[in-house]
C-alpha cells in the first residue's frame, strides 16, 4: 500500500522540483541572432517592447457603472404580449 502511494507521489514531487527550479530570475531578452519583430508597413518606426506589451484601450474599456444617465418612463409597447398557451 505504501508503495503504491508512494510511486505516484514520487513523480509528481519529481515534476514540481523541475518546474520550481526553471524560473528566471533575469529579464527575458532576444537571442543575438534572433531579430526584433519588422516595422509595420504604416508605422514611422519600429515600436518598442514597451509599446508592443502595454494593450490599446479597446482592450481594456473604462466601466460605466451607471447604465442609465435618467429615469424615464417606458413607452407601451404592442409587441409585449404575454406567452400564448
Amino acid at each position: 500500500m505504501a508503495t503504491a502511494a508512494m510511486s505516484r507521489i514520487l513523480p509528481l514531487l519529481v515534476a514540481a522540483l523541475l518546474l520550481a527550479g526553471c524560473g528566471s530570475r533575469d529579464p527575458l531578452r532576444p537571442r543575438s541572432a534572433q531579430e526584433t519583430p519588422v516595422k509595420p508597413a504604416t508605422a514611422a518606426r519600429a515600436p518598442t517592447t514597451a509599446e508592443l506589451l502595454t494593450p490599446p484601450p479597446i482592450a481594456r474599456p473604462v466601466r460605466q457603472d451607471e447604465v442609465l444617465s435618467r429615469s424615464e418612463e417606458r413607452k407601451d409597447d404592442p409587441f409585449d404580449l404575454p406567452p400564448s398557451r
